[in-house]
């Protein structure tokens, strides 16, 4: 089969998508959550750094409910997000997450956030299989395949990244990392990387307006040592976001914003 589509295209910003139904067969893992007080913005939205929270927590139960004892690690290679509109404070909401589609060494993760209204936001995820000794990507495995493959009936998906570097004149500014932003593979924890485009949505230079959609690539971990600067270019409509070290780029974020 071919490759599933991606979205967005690679000449252009993110774009509201339409929501993926779940799989006819296969497996589709449940869950829950409540929007507490130290997951929104000031304003009551629930932040982009805790729905990646919430993506990630629900990738892990599900894998403990399949109890399935994993012979490999996982590394975020991009996640894409389209938002309805958001949850807020105490809100109760629904999570439904299933593999979509694989590759030779990844797979691809849909979850799909509602509440009582109905479907609110839908993130799709490629995750690498690495090895725990020295990080390599490695196949998935039969013992995937069986638990997982029925979910994404054949579909296929690439783990090509796609954004462009940042203009050169562009400033950036120090983005501090902390302890506890680490993961015990000794990378900065995935979900910081949106707290860093949480942070320019909050700036100076703020569209006003949440994103309907936003995509995050992941070009190389931040480790220990690492001094990342922060860079940002607003556009109408749009936002993008880099997260540098140097001249290397560890991140980078394409936002569509309601114009």
């Amino acid at each position: 089969m071919e490759p599933v589509p991606r979205r967005p295209g690679p000449e252009n910003t993110p774009s509201p998508a339409v929501f993926e139904p779940d799989p006819a067969q296969g497996r589709v893992f449940t869950a829950a959550r409540v929007v507490r007080s130290t997951d929104v913005t000031p304003a009551g939205r629930l932040r982009l750094d805790a729905l990646a929270r919430y993506l990630q927590e629900a990738a892990e139960d599900d894998l403990a409910a399949a109890g399935w004892d994993e012979p490999y690690g996982w590394l975020l290679r991009r996640c894409e997000v389209a938002v309805r509109d958001y949850p807020g404070l105490g809100q109760r909401v629904a999570l439904r997450t299933f593999c979509s589609a694989t590759g030779p060494r990844w797979a691809e993760r849909i979850t799909t956030v509602s509440g009582p209204s109905g479907d609110l936001v839908q993130a799709r995820a490629v995750w690498v299989a690495i090895t725990r000794a020295d990080g390599r990507p490695c196949p998935l495995g039969a013992a995937f395949h069986r638990l997982y493959g029925p979910s994404t009936g054949g579909r296929r998906v690439s783990a090509r990244l796609s954004h462009p570097g940042p203009p050169p004149s562009l400033p950036g500014r120090l983005w501090p990392l902390r302890a506890s932003d680490f993961d015990p593979a000794g990378h900065v924890n995935n979900t910081v990387y949106w707290a860093a485009v949480e942070d320019v949505l909050a700036g100076p230079a703020a569209p006003g307006e949440p994103p309907v959609a936003a995509e995050l690539e992941y070009h190389r971990p931040m480790l220990p040592g690492h001094e990342p600067s922060l860079v940002s270019s607003p556009a109408p409509g749009e936002l993008s976001v880099w997260l540098l070290d140097g001249p290397h780029r560890l991140a980078s974020a394409r936002l569509a914003l309601r114009r």
